[in-house]
């Protein structure tokens, strides 16, 4: 077995009981919401019986432990159970939304790694200049402006007055912009920031100091010394933000009323549906498990002297 082998089957080993201790958290935490699900399931109106009735159904009359080794047992067996409110498949639930959400992932995760790269790349090559000024500060916007906030002026500028683009939806690429705009901004600070500071960090290695002393020309030197070298820490700051994206989705597809999983997972937890929540939270966790393996993968092709051993 080669050491890549070895490292991904040990990662993937470590993985388990991180995802196993995830269930746990996701399981007492949903209980731990205010409020009877069977109650709410059944109305205001309902009778004793009715509610007594959906208390069974969904489980939630029998003890803590027992419910949870139902839990794992049925996950054990990929069902993730049904939903308390649509009697539907979780997995299907989750399945239908589980693309409009990537997607809005990605295109996000794209736009701020180019935009947040070129304005580090902009603001090391051009230290404490105007320049430099003028793009951390607006990183730090960024960083500090809340996402529903921003949403809810680019949608008034460019929706409402300009009449460019939609409000919100989920159809054509016109329907990606405001949304992919919208979550991208605080990852694309995030970027920036750490492209500059890693980048100015490599600029005082002595392999640049050397290439520059060759007369490589300032392109080159910046493009395939520097930048290629200082590539390691910005790789962990995408895939995290990438897991972040994945977080920050539930704000921004519930601005647009973008059929997704964070608009799924704001209305399981408006109608106490527990198996939806729990399927939800899971999903995310797996993906960010995934993102993590792959960059710590990424890292030896970026890095030749990174092995796996």
């Amino acid at each position: 077995m080669s050491s890549l082998s070895h490292y991904v089957l040990r990662r993937v080993g470590l993985a388990l009981p991180t995802l196993f201790g995830v269930t746990l958290v996701i399981f007492l935490m949903v209980r731990l919401i205010p409020g009877d699900p069977a109650r709410i399931i059944a109305g205001v109106q309902a009778s004793d019986e009715e509610v007594t009735r959906i208390r069974r159904e969904l489980g939630v009359d029998r003890p803590i432990a027992v419910q949870y080794a139902r839990f794992l047992s049925r996950l054990l067996q990929g069902d993730l159970g049904l939903s308390a409110v649509t009697r539907a498949p979780v997995l299907e639930e989750i399945g239908l939304r589980l693309r409009p959400t990537g997607l809005l992932a990605f295109s996000s995760t794209v736009v701020a790694t180019a935009v947040g790269l070129a304005a580090g790349v902009v603001s090391a090559t051009r230290q404490y200049s105007i320049l430099d000024y003028l793009v951390m500060t607006v990183a730090l916007c960024g960083v500090s402006i809340p996402v529903f906030w921003l949403g809810i002026m680019l949608m008034l500028v460019f929706s409402v007055y300009l009449h460019w683009l939609p409000a919100g939806g989920y159809g054509g690429a016109a329907h990606f912009v405001l949304p992919t705009l919208t979550l991208a901004a605080f990852s694309i600070a995030i970027i920036a920031r750490m492209t500059r500071s890693s980048l100015l960090e490599t600029f005082n290695q002595d392999y640049v100091r050397t290439a520059r002393a060759k007369g490589v020309r300032r392109p080159a030197v910046i493009l395939r010394h520097a930048l290629k070298n200082a590539l390691i820490p910005i790789i962990t700051v995408v895939g995290l933000q990438f897991g972040a994206l994945l977080g920050g989705a539930i704000l921004t597809e519930t601005t647009f009323a973008w059929p997704g999983m964070g608009r799924l997972l704001v209305n399981a937890i408006t109608a106490r549906d527990y198996p939806v929540i729990q399927g939800v939270v899971l999903t995310f966790a797996v993906v960010f498990t995934v993102v993590n393996l792959a960059v710590d993968l990424l890292y030896a092709y970026v890095d030749p002297r990174i092995h796996y051993g």
